[in-house]
């Protein structure tokens, strides 16, 4: 494993990577300190919107050049929004990174948000809006986000809603983007068959000069233990419990990431065990840490009939609060095992390298020793893992979602007990 390196610009910009000699391809992209939880009341969706139309066109480059140009190398070009960034990367052979950089530089810098454009990709982004209504297993987490965080941002859908998608005018995108996308809160990333010292001064040339802007200014959220359910004509129904969580600089995060393992992340699981193979309740279940930069949320998922929810619950709730009390210095042994073993196998991936280092240097303020986080890894106890399962049942009631055909489910103290049982 190779050690990361990282480099700030004058102007704030940072550049890091992660050289693979093994490697035969580039992940580079740029990371964007900006995500749907920084969008104001009248802004919800706008981060994605943006995220689309940056391939839209430039003053340099119509919409078909920028997806040409890259796949006529061989390269594959994406995006994401999440939450708290908004994330532009390719793919690439080394001997086509001027073209990459050249690329990401001026979707970024000199994109111009073209009326035609924005007309039909809001058409785009309402049919995406439209997919996730319809899927239930997507809907259920923009609901558990509601009943989690409310009317906080970070409690509304990524996607934003029909009414305000349909708002959006090309004032509205531009004056996002230059009240974000400024050198403080970009850091270019790569990782594969590339030196340090050399994309520092490529991406100097490219985008050394780019100005500062807002950093956003973020408000913790309040837990608020809610109930959100949607009643719909399905075969089964979609469930998710939650509880309050720390956030992912928290130094309890590698026993967190240990219980989830444990509690619901393979087939060896209690979850999986107890809930799907000995009393048949569900098809999917398992269970998800969502850690932001100043909060937290852990959760189960579970797909079940409408008659099995309230047992379906109750079991999971159950096996939680017995993980508090006593885990097994074998499940903890497994659950390390998995987790040292997903950390090797995603440095063979450019693109999960290149992902993860962009994480790191936004939560911790530089890349992570590779080392470092082996021995973290192999530091967790079981007597660190049931505390962290007890912390999580002590630090508020749970909250609700559902969508399926019932609402007749067991009401958040009934959980609340069982968790505590």
């Amino acid at each position: 494993m190779s050690a990361a390196k990282l480099t700030r610009l004058d102007n704030g910009l940072g550049v890091a990577t992660r050289t693979m000699p093994h490697a035969q391809t580039i992940s580079i992209g740029i990371w964007v300190q900006v995500g749907a939880r920084d969008e104001r009341d009248n802004e919800q969706g706008i981060a994605h919107m943006l995220e689309h139309m940056a391939f839209k066109g430039t003053s340099n480059r119509d919409a078909l050049a920028i997806a040409t140009e890259v796949e006529d190398v061989g390269g594959f070009m994406n995006a994401h929004t999440s939450r708290e960034e908004t994330a532009y990367y390719v793919r690439i052979l080394p001997e086509h990174l001027d073209l990459g950089i050249d690329i990401l530089a001026d979707i970024l810098t000199c994109s111009t948000l073209p009326e035609d454009e924005i007309e039909r990709e809001r058409g785009v982004i309402i049919q995406e809006i439209g997919q996730a209504a319809d899927t239930p297993d997507d809907m259920v987490f923009d609901l558990f986000a509601e009943s989690t965080h409310g009317s906080h941002t970070l409690g509304r859908p990524i996607l934003g809603t029909v009414d305000s998608v349909s708002a959006f005018t090309q004032r509205d995108l531009a004056g996002f983007m230059k009240r974000h996308y400024g050198a403080g809160q970009m850091l270019v990333c790569a990782a594969g068959k590339i030196d340090h010292d050399d994309l520092v001064s490529r991406i100097t040339d490219a985008i050394g000069t780019i100005k500062t802007a807002e950093h956003p200014t973020r408000n913790r959220p309040a837990w608020l233990a809610g109930r959100s359910i949607l009643t719909r004509e399905l075969e089964q129904a979609h469930v998710i419990f939650g509880l309050p969580a720390p956030s992912a600089t928290t130094p309890d995060r590698f026993s967190l990431m240990a219980l989830s393992t444990l509690y619901g992340g393979g087939m060896s699981s209690r979850l999986f065990q107890q809930v799907r193979e000995k009393r048949g309740l569900c098809y999917s279940i398992f269970s998800f840490p969502t850690l932001y930069s100043d909060s937290g949320v852990f959760g189960v998922y579970a797909g079940t009939s409408a008659d099995k929810v309230d047992e379906m619950l109750r079991v999971s709730a159950g096996e939680l609060a017995a993980i508090a009390a006593k885990v097994t210095d074998e499940e903890v042994a497994r659950a390390k095992a998995q987790i040292r073993a997903n950390l090797l196998m995603s440095r063979e991936s450019v693109a999960a390298c290149g992902d993860a280092l962009a994480r790191q240097i936004t939560l911790f303020g530089g890349p992570q020793d590779d080392g470092d986080l082996l021995e973290a890894i192999d530091a967790i106890t079981p007597a660190a893992v049931s505390k962290v399962a007890a912390g999580l049942i002590a630090a508020g009631d749970p909250a609700i979602a559902l969508v399926g055909p019932t609402d007749n489910i067991m009401s958040n103290s009934q959980l609340s007990a069982a968790l505590s049982a």
